[in-house]
Order: C-alpha cells, then sequence, then structure tokens
C-alpha cells in the first residue's frame, strides 16, 4: 500500500520518495527545488530565510512577514501553529504543504531548546495535517 505517497507525484518530482507528512534536513534538496515540486502538485509553498535573526522574537517577525500571516498573529510559538493549522483548514480544502526554514539560527539567543521547540511546532502542524490527510512537509536549515 502506498498511502504515504501522492498519487500524481511526476517521476521527475524530486519527493516522490519523501514520505507525505514529514519534518526533515533540506539536505538533498536545493530551495528551487522544492519550490518547482510545490508548483507541480499545486501545493502551497512557504519560504523563510531565517539568516539574519538573532533571537526568538526576531525569527517570529521574519516568518511572520515571509508566511504573510495575518496582521493579528500573536507573534508566539503558540500563535505560529495557530496560524499554520486551523484558519487554514478552515479556509477550504488544501492540496498540500511545502515549508522551507532556511538557515535556522544556531547562537546564545536562539539555543538549541529554542530550535528543537521550533521544529517541534512543524512537526506538531505535520501531524495535524497528516491527521486530514493533507500532505505538510517541512525542509529546513542551520546556519
Amino acid at each position: 500500500m502506498m498511502k504515504d505517497r501522492e498519487p500524481d507525484l511526476q517521476v521527475d518530482n524530486p519527493l516522490r520518495s519523501v514520505r507525505s507528512n514529514i519534518v526533515q534536513s533540506i539536505r538533498a534538496f536545493t530551495v528551487p527545488q522544492l519550490q518547482e515540486a510545490a508548483k507541480q502538485m499545486n501545493h502551497n509553498f512557504f519560504y523563510a530565510n531565517l539568516a539574519n535573526v538573532q533571537g526568538k522574537q526576531d525569527l517570529l517577525d521574519t516568518v511572520s512577514a515571509q508566511f504573510n500571516l495575518p496582521t493579528h498573529f500573536g507573534k508566539n510559538f503558540d500563535a505560529l501553529y495557530d496560524c499554520i493549522t486551523d484558519p487554514l483548514h478552515k479556509s477550504g480544502p488544501q492540496a498540500g504543504f511545502i515549508v522551507v526554514l532556511e538557515h535556522i539560527p544556531a547562537n546564545s539567543k536562539f539555543d538549541k531548546e529554542s530550535r528543537e521547540q521550533l521544529l517541534d511546532i512543524f512537526r506538531d502542524a505535520s501531524d495535524y495535517w497528516n491527521d486530514r490527510k493533507v500532505p505538510f512537509r517541512c525542509f529546513y536549515s542551520f546556519q
């Protein structure tokens, strides 16, 4: 049974062998490849370049701006989770999501615990969308 793969993935799609709901390192992919894959699959594509981020609030501000989150976004990790799950689900059927978090900071203002909290939000979002049978793939890299 091939329930972890979308049936419409083209042979040249780089995600053909990647589970449909996962949070993983970007290692084998480039951002343009992932963007093209999202386009090919008619998935929503969210990208955040976090190279200039210093701390948690700076990261949330950057993600909010680059993901074009609503102005009422609470700018905390719980609000980030809320923005990428329930309101999108309630807005109608979703084909899927590809999220890229590039250059997550690794500094004293955004330590290992903060990085894990951030990735946990996207793991939880992946589970949320998996429960609704909607593909949600998140790729990340560290600075």
